[in-house]
């Protein structure tokens, strides 16, 4: 395969290679993963992240699911992806 004329490399070049050793790199760290006990793993494996307005109370409910996609959207920011579409 010849590359364009304008000098620009074909989509081909370098994309195998950058392939392998992402997958390369990739199951190293699976291998090292797995070689660590299942109570390091756990703690590793969930990241807790504060949401706004949900982790502000220990539970909510609601009478309909109408009332609750109605607080959804008045009180959860759109970021936290719970508005109605």
């Amino acid at each position: 395969m010849q590359p364009p004329s304008d000098d620009r490399p074909s989509l081909d070049t370098g994309r195998a290679g950058h392939f392998v050793a992402a997958s390369r790199e990739w199951l190293e760290e699976f291998e090292a993963a797995a070689r660590r006990p299942l109570r390091v793993r756990f703690r590793y494996a969930f990241i807790r992240t504060y949401k706004p307005v949900l982790d502000d109370a220990p539970y909510r409910s609601f009478e309909t699911t109408e009332e609750y996609r109605r607080w959804c959207n008045e009180a959860l920011p759109a970021w936290l992806g719970y508005a109605s579409v």
